[in-house]
């Protein structure tokens, strides 16, 4: 497996960044677009990386927040044939704890294919670790983040789940998942407590797993992950190509 990331936080030199994911998964004879950044800057770096959008088998939104699928209109139009596979709960009203609208323009194509089901993930809820909602309302209610959803690979005898944010938490999906390679955000950006990150690293190490990052986990929150994690953490920005 081959993972691009189109969009990031972070970028390689010659690439743009903004808040935003998005990667390029080329798997055996199929090609995935993994979420669709906040604009249509993940197109512009895919130019750049020589990479045609209209090869894209098929497309995954992990949830519904602007920074995931804002770009989600301009790949309907740059490649004509690709479903795209969202939640069903993808367009609902999500704010930050702020109340600033961080959700999605809704989108009517027959290409988007909803999946997942209520209660679909229920068991994360009742996880080792409480869910923090960093403040996010989904209808003017807490968010419980139903709208997220994950896309999980076995290939060459490895599990390798992709996640956006890891709203639910990182260790409740890590728990439920246990993939040998979790590939996306941890959402610790605003997570100011060392300590608390250094319990977060040590749980993470439990897990016999690789870890690729990127987006919400906070560039400070990373770099204290990486003292404790060394090898089995890495951060991929914009540009960047991982082979597994």
């Amino acid at each position: 497996m081959i993972i691009t990331s189109l969009c990031d936080n972070l970028a390689l030199p010659g690439f743009d960044a903004e808040h935003g994911m998005s990667l390029y998964i080329q798997s055996g004879d199929k090609t995935v677009l993994f979420d669709f950044g906040a604009s249509c800057l993940y197109a512009e770096n895919a130019r750049k990386l020589g990479i045609d959008l209209n090869n894209v088998n098929f497309a995954f939104l992990s949830h519904g927040h602007y920074d995931h699928g804002g770009g989600l209109p301009h790949f309907l139009t740059v490649n004509p044939h690709a479903p795209v596979y969202i939640s069903p709960y993808a367009f609902e009203d999500h704010r930050n704890r702020s109340g600033k609208y961080i959700g999605l323009a809704p989108v009517h194509s027959p290409r988007l294919k909803t999946m997942g089901c209520p209660g679909t993930f229920d068991s994360l809820w009742q996880g080792k670790y409480p869910l923090d909602t960093a403040g996010m309302t989904c209808s003017r209610e807490t968010e419980d983040f139903r709208h997220e959803q994950y896309l999980l690979f076995a290939e060459h005898g490895k599990r390798i789940l992709f996640s956006g944010c890891s709203h639910k938490g990182v260790l409740n999906i890590m728990e439920h998942f246990r993939p040998d390679v979790l590939v996306g955000g941890f959402h610790f950006k605003d997570r100011e407590n060392e300590t608390e990150l250094e319990a977060a690293a040590k749980d993470l190490l439990a897990y016999p797993c690789r870890y690729i990052t990127c987006h919400c986990t906070g560039e400070k929150q990373y770099e204290i992950l990486k003292k404790h994690m060394g090898d089995k953490l890495h951060w991929l920005r914009a540009g960047e190509r991982i082979t597994l």
